[in-house]
């Protein structure tokens, strides 16, 4: 069956793939307005102009027994979106991140000879490294943006570009502040991460009462979870908005992942929090083969931010180095270090790349 030449189909299943996705559909849209896009993705995709066929807020499962508890669900969205990609019958397919699950449609696109573009690596150089050999067989094109993706995959098989970070291109945007110090806490876009990590966050509120507490929280989550571990606190949930949450803070308490070079991007000071149940802590450990858990710490080599995991997770430690951050006494070098960071990270025109390379497909 002949692809559709106006048509293109993105799969991404978290929220920071529907933060970058909307910029790429956005780029596309200008370069190519007539282009039909759909997506498995978030509100900030439907907002740019693509499709959603299928929210993130429902497939995203995280850990080990999450994804087993769920298996009959995760089955389900493997037969669903076949079936929407072959009745969209696009000439790309765009897999963005959320390895777990495009990286088992591989063989099934190309079998279907659909033209596959990978955008957002999955994390091969920190476990399952063996993953890299299916990517080399079944990717068109992969398109990193990490600086050091680009060596580790195309040494081993995979064609591969570095084209930047796209969080290079967040405005920064502030909250309305009357001249209020502000502690932002980011516990995670899943809900079981915010229920192991937002309780140790606000732990500390009491210590810190000079300070403003501002959640930067998830919709798909929902207002009532949040308040299970809020109670009476003198807490702010502002939703969707954590590029505005992190750059109207004095300092961020941030769950690995995307959102510490966003915080690191912004130039405000961090500290790393991660904690998981006993069994995905303790599998995890033995499978990941990387010295830290926050990007900012693996792009430079050594830690430049402070990751407090599991068990050091606590109260005391938190607090501690909270209060190492009032100080301000390495101020200078932290700035040094996230300027040097943003170097690192390319140019500002990731969205813009990547639209390039996937129009090249079209006429």
């Amino acid at each position: 069956m002949k692809q559709e030449r106006n048509k293109l189909f993105i799969v991404s299943g978290e929220a920071s793939g529907d933060l970058h996705g909307s910029n790429l559909v956005k780029e596309l849209h200008t370069n190519s307005p007539d282009l039909e896009i759909f997506a498995w993705g978030g509100d900030k995709m439907a907002a740019a102009g693509a499709k959603i066929l299928k929210h993130y807020r429902d497939l995203a499962f995280m850990g080990f027994y999450e994804v087993i508890r769920n298996f009959p669900t995760i089955i389900r969205n493997f037969g669903l979106i076949k079936k929407q990609i072959l009745d969209v019958n696009p000439k790309v397919v765009v897999l963005m991140d959320y390895p777990g699950f495009n990286l088992r449609l591989l063989s099934w696109l190309k079998q279907n000879n659909f033209i596959v573009i990978y955008y957002i690596a999955p994390q091969a150089w920190a476990w399952k490294e063996n993953r890299v050999k299916k990517m080399a067989k079944y990717i068109d094109q992969l398109l990193v943006i990490l600086p050091f993706e680009e060596e580790f995959f195309t040494s081993r098989g995979v064609k591969t570009e570095f084209v930047g970070h796209p969080l290079l291109q967040a405005e920064g945007e502030k909250l309305e502040s009357k001249n209020q110090k502000n502690i932002a806490l980011l516990p995670g876009s899943r809900k079981q991460e915010v229920e192991y990590i937002l309780p140790v966050m606000l732990s500390i509120q009491s210590k810190f009462s000079d300070y403003k507490f501002v959640i930067a929280a998830m919709s798909h989550i929902g207002e009532d979870f949040y308040h299970k571990f809020i109670g009476d606190k003198p807490v702010e949930l502002i939703f969707d908005a954590s590029d505005r949450v992190i750059s109207s803070s004095d300092i961020a308490l941030v769950s690995s992942g995307t959102a510490t070079l966003q915080t690191a991007l912004a130039e405000v000071p961090q500290i790393v929090c991660y904690k998981s149940g006993w069994l995905n802590y303790e599998l995890g450990k033995r499978l990941i083969k990387v010295p830290f858990i926050s990007l900012v710490n693996l792009i430079f080599g050594k830690e430049i931010v402070r990751e407090l995991i599991q068990d050091n997770l606590n109260t005391s430690n938190l607090a501690m180095e909270v209060k190492k951050l009032i100080d301000k006494s390495n101020g200078n070098k932290r700035k040094e270090n996230y300027q040097s960071l943003r170097k690192l990270l390319g140019e500002k025109n990731a969205s813009k790349r990547v639209a390039e390379t996937i129009l090249a497909y079209y006429p």
